[in-house]
């Protein structure tokens, strides 16, 4: 019987999807890929893959997730399966440098970024920015090593003091502030590809960049704003000429469902700095705007299925 497969390493980020599948009745397998044996020789089920690995599963206790996932859809793929979010999905997943080498490339604005590993190295790197600058991890996820600094000299107290995060890949990523007049930032959400809505994130008690992890900057610029407002708003009749970068990105890299997250500075510059393989929705802001990200995914599963012989 073929099934819908979810790879994945983290079953709080699972549950809503599975709920879908289940109320639409389509038949699906759980694959939580932390550790286990694969072997090349035998064929893979048939069915469809969706792959859900997280650039962070290493903060769960999954070291090698990513890695073993790699493994697990180059098999899948030279077996001739259909794979939701490729090989190349994966590659981009854990590697901010890659994302921002492909978005480029597809005439996709970045902020400035220099890549450095090796402490002195990293403070080098800042050199060339004018500050205020920030830093984050190559392989993140979750916020992991975002700081704001003010200048050189705070940098190099942090790098070389006993608070230092050190990636998981080695890699530092030294990047340029994007100062946004107002205090949110931009998701826009595709499946199958296609643009599904934008949801705009407040940060004005800090960067809380996807809707299932708190993601904060140090020493964040952005004034607490004085009306409360919902974290998280579904952005209605949202359009911008850059989604068509993003989906021309999207099916290049044969990324199936991913969320793309950007700022807007001073004068209107759109800075694209993150996208996100394995996507999560914010369940009010969809309440309000009668939109479901994981449903609408489900129902896409559940098509691709069909055309699975």
């Amino acid at each position: 019987m073929k099934k819908i497969y979810i790879i994945h390493e983290n079953d709080a980020w699972t549950a809503p999807l599975k709920r879908h599948l289940e109320d639409l009745g389509l038949p699906y397998e759980d694959w939580f890929l932390d550790e286990g044996i694969l072997d090349l020789s035998k064929e893979p089920p048939q069915g469809i893959f969706y792959n859900r690995m997280s650039a962070s599963s290493h903060t769960r206790g999954h070291r090698y997730a990513p890695e073993y996932t790699a493994a697990v859809l180059a098999w899948l793929q030279r077996k001739g399966r259909k794979v939701i979010n490729t090989e190349d999905a994966l590659r981009l997943e854990v590697s901010k440098v890659a994302q921002y080498a492909s978005l480029n490339a597809h005439g996709i604005k970045t902020p400035k970024t220099i890549a450095a590993i090796g402490r002195d190295e990293i403070v080098k790197a800042a050199e060339g920015f004018i500050p205020p600058f920030i830093t984050k991890h190559n392989r993140a996820g979750k916020g992991l090593g975002v700081q704001l600094f003010q200048n050189i000299e705070a940098l190099e107290e942090y790098v070389k003091g006993a608070s230092f995060e050190v990636p998981i890949d080695g890699i530092t990523l030294i990047q340029q502030y994007i100062q946004s007049p107002e205090p949110y930032i931009t998701r826009c959400e595709f499946i199958g590809g296609k643009f599904f809505y934008a949801v705009r994130v407040d940060t004005s008690e800090g960067f809380e960049l996807c809707p299932a992890d708190v993601c904060q900057i140090g020493d964040a610029a952005c004034p607490v704003g004085e009306v409360e407002k919902p974290k998280f708003e579904v952005i209605e009749g949202f359009t911008t000429p850059v989604l068509e970068n993003y989906e021309a990105f999207l099916k290049n890299n044969s990324i199936h469902i991913a969320g793309i997250e950007f700022i807007t500075d001073k004068d209107g510059g759109i800075y694209t700095y993150d996208v996100n393989t394995n996507t999560n929705y914010n369940p009010d802001a969809e309440e309000v705007a009668g939109k479901y990200g994981m449903l609408e995914i489900a129902k896409y599963l559940g098509e691709e299925l069909k055309k699975v012989d």
